[in-house]
Order: C-alpha cells, then sequence, then structure tokens
C-alpha cells in the first residue's frame, strides 16, 4: 500500500512515469525502506496505463465486494445450556464495570465544580 501511495504522490505531482528510483525517494523521505521486488512488481503492472483508468477500474472492483449493511449472524455459545451461565456471568461483570466508571465520571464532574 506504502508504494502504491508513493507512486500516485509522483503521478499526482507531475512525473507521469516514475521510475523504481522515484518510488524509493519518495518512500524514504519519510522513513520507509521498501523492497526492490514490490516496487517492480507494481511498476511491472501500472506501465503504460492511465492513473485515472486504474483508479475507476478499482473503484468497478471495488463496487462488486459485499461491504455489509445485512443481518448479522448469531450462533449459539460453544458449549450448549452450560455456556449460557458462563455468559449472562460475563455480560453481569462487564454492566458492574460500567456502572464504576459512570460513577468515577460524576465524582471528576462535581470535583471540577466544587
Amino acid at each position: 500500500m506504502k508504494i502504491i501511495a508513493a507512486y500516485m504522490l509522483a503521478v499526482l505531482g507531475g512525473n507521469a512515469d516514475p521510475s523504481a528510483a522515484d518510488l524509493k525517494r519518495i518512500l524514504g523521505s519519510v522513513g520507509i525502506e521498501a523492497e526492490d521486488e514490490m516496487i517492480n512488481l507494481l511498476l511491472s503492472e501500472v506501465k503504460g496505463k492511465d492513473l485515472t483508468e486504474l483508479i475507476a477500474s478499482g473503484r468497478e472492483k471495488l463496487a462488486s465486494v459485499p461491504s455489509g449493511g445485512g443481518a448479522v449472524a448469531f450462533s449459539a455459545p460453544a458449549g450448549g445450556a452450560d455456556a449460557a451461565p458462563a455468559a449472562a456471568a460475563e455480560s453481569k461483570k462487564e454492566e458492574k464495570v460500567e456502572e464504576k466508571e459512570e460513577s468515577d465520571e460524576d465524582d471528576m464532574i462535581f470535583s471540577l465544580f466544587d
């Protein structure tokens, strides 16, 4: 991802065909050392392609990826009925922790105005 960002920075900065040395210089300016293999792979994949076309094709591919919004699947806890009391006890512990945090906040608020 860092190499892609460096490539995009180079192209948006006016270098229509950045080299591996250009990308290394950009990444090196923020203390990142990139592998030559990864840089060369990226450059071979984008050679001769327009950045805006690459972004547009990437958006099309992302549009077909499901991104949630559906119902959440729920399953019973492992262990069947034995796990239910443990889950109930755990939720009670969480409630106690939340209550304590709230009371600490209340104490802080009053001490600020006293």
